[in-house]
């Protein structure tokens, strides 16, 4: 069985859902602290020919806190001045319709967290592509929180029976596939291959979130740029 666990991202670039395609059960870690400019509630799009961040207000944001606690900013102004954005850069994209749908069912949510939208957004995005896995919502059901690091992976890996632990390839710096061996767990880092698409005739802009990809599109195709890996 192989296993991911990754903070939940809201609509993350291609690499995440290569990610989630290639394993069997996917953790959504969101019982760690919220990252202030990271990729929890923000990513990229492709604005005039430039990658441009869009992001969902947090009411607090806090280090301090669980990214399962932190709150989007209520009202609907920044909710409408995002769709209005997504309008004014993709209205002519090839795919608009079938993006802009999930996107404002996501970011429409009713829900006042930002680990709860950004769940969604993977979903969503994952239901639409047809890809069959089982996200795990609550990691603290597995009693571990007073491990650190490494040691509450493999502990989770062990608690899910897997036998391999996959990561993207950032996690290089962080595991040792030495220390999970030693466990029985295997250990293989994700690099994505290059991507490439039309954007509107102009210079390719890579890693823009998942929104962009299938703005330009269609399933067929995304599904075959999930393969477009290396496992190490």
């Amino acid at each position: 069985m192989k296993l991911a666990v990754m903070q939940p991202y809201l609509f993350p670039y291609i690499g995440y859902f290569q990610l989630i395609n290639a394993v069997d059960r996917f953790v959504l870690y969101d019982d760690v602290s919220f990252i202030k400019q990271g990729w929890i509630n923000r990513n990229r799009i492709l604005v005039g020919g430039k990658p441009l961040f869009f992001t969902v207000p947090i009411k607090e944001q806090s280090s301090f806190r669980k990214i399962r606690e932190t709150e989007i900013a209520e009202g609907v102004r920044w909710r409408n001045k995002l769709f209005a954005s997504l309008k004014h850069a993709y209205g002519k994209a090839p795919y608009f319709n079938e993006a802009m749908d999930i996107a404002v069912r996501v970011l429409s949510a009713k829900t006042r967290l930002i680990s709860e939208m950004a769940a969604l957004s993977l979903i969503s995005i994952s239901d639409y592509l047809g890809i069959g896995i089982k996200f795990i919502h609550n990691p603290d059901s597995y009693n571990n929180s007073s491990l650190k690091n490494k040691e509450r992976i493999i502990d989770i890996c062990l608690k899910e029976k897997a036998d391999e632990y996959i990561n993207l390839s950032g996690g290089k710096e962080l595991y040792s596939k030495e220390e999970f061996f030693a466990k029985g767990v295997g250990l293989r880092f994700l690099e994505p291959k290059e991507i490439r698409y039309g954007q509107f005739g102009t210079d390719f802009i890579s890693r823009l979130s998942i929104i962009d990809v299938i703005m330009f599109n269609p399933v067929e195709r995304i599904r075959d740029f999930l393969g477009e890996y290396t496992l190490s």
